[in-house]
């Protein structure tokens, strides 16, 4: 078993994080035009469910960044002592919209620091609940799961391939590039320099290319959703990242409505499953 003090990370259970964020129109505006949408949003206008990953963002000194581009471990989250952290899964509740332009604010809470074994070696996943209210509203309401994990060899192989939902209703071909990955990490105030630094990708932290961020593929996601079913209002999601998506290639984004409940994945191309996603829509729950 690992040395990791574990009763010593879980001291960070129910520490709370609070932030105000005016949720100005530029982030909005800025990240409709790095996804080419037609329409650009404006003030008063909905945010569109998870464009909230641009705001309320913590902002720490150069100083107090460590050399991955993270910030340095042991402020609001534990100090937890393996060189990776991954954003692995999550769930959000989107209650009420969040509008463009109106203050809003984030309460953050740690709710579980958990060690585990696995098959890659040691693994410690951190549960983070994100409450946001405006105007004395709660809006949206989200789990962050966390994990951190040992460097792999530079041999070790991907995760397997897991297939795709069959059927698609609806597909599209995204071909990354390192300009929209360098626009999402700057729009999300992310310094891992594993988006947008092909070298310590590569070399330091053993990847085949430039990663593409798991919140982005979420967002890539959203917006076929809203592409194929503009007048339905998503109310929940739960996603999970299945395997990493690099720049280099094309991969797709895909989805399928049944019975009320929204399908939406990824593929890269080898077709294999990156990110699975799965949503419940408003009109399904009245």
């Amino acid at each position: 078993m690992s040395s990791i003090d574990i009763t010593h990370l879980q001291t960070w259970v129910g520490k709370q994080e609070t932030l105000e964020d005016d949720i100005s129109l530029f982030p909005a505006q800025a990240l409709a035009a790095a996804l080419d949408n037609e329409v650009l949003p404006q003030k008063e206008d909905d945010l569109p469910p998870f464009w909230e990953w641009m705001y309320f963002l913590p902002t720490p000194k150069a100083s107090a960044t460590g050399a991955d581009g993270h910030p340095a471990k042991g402020g609001f989250l534990p100090p937890v002592p393996l060189p990776r952290r991954m954003w692995a899964a999550g769930e959000a509740s989107y209650l009420n919209a969040l509008k463009i332009g109106q203050p809003a604010t984030r309460v953050s809470t740690i709710e579980s620091v958990e060690l585990k074994e696995g098959s890659t070696g040691t693994l410690v996943f951190v549960a983070v609940k994100h409450e946001v209210s405006q105007n004395n509203v709660l809006c949206i309401s989200q789990t962050q799961n966390i994990v951190y994990r040992e460097q792999p060899a530079a041999d070790a192989p991907l995760p397997p391939v897991k297939a795709p939902p069959a059927a698609p209703l609806w597909s599209k071909v995204i071909t990354p590039d390192p300009v929209l990955l360098f626009r999402y990490s700057a729009l999300t105030f992310n310094g891992h320099r594993i988006h947008y630094d092909r070298n310590y990708a590569i070399q330091e932290e053993l990847y085949s290319a430039l990663v593409v961020h798991g919140p982005l593929l979420v967002t890539l996601l959203m917006e076929l959703k809203r592409s194929e079913l503009p007048n339905e209002r998503i109310s929940h999601i739960k996603f999970r990242a299945v395997r990493p998506t690099f720049d280099d290639k094309p991969f797709k984004v895909e989805g399928k409505q049944e019975d009320g409940k929204l399908q939406l994945w990824s593929v890269d191309n080898e077709n294999a499953m990156c990110m699975k996603l799965d949503a419940k829509l408003a009109s399904a729950e009245s």
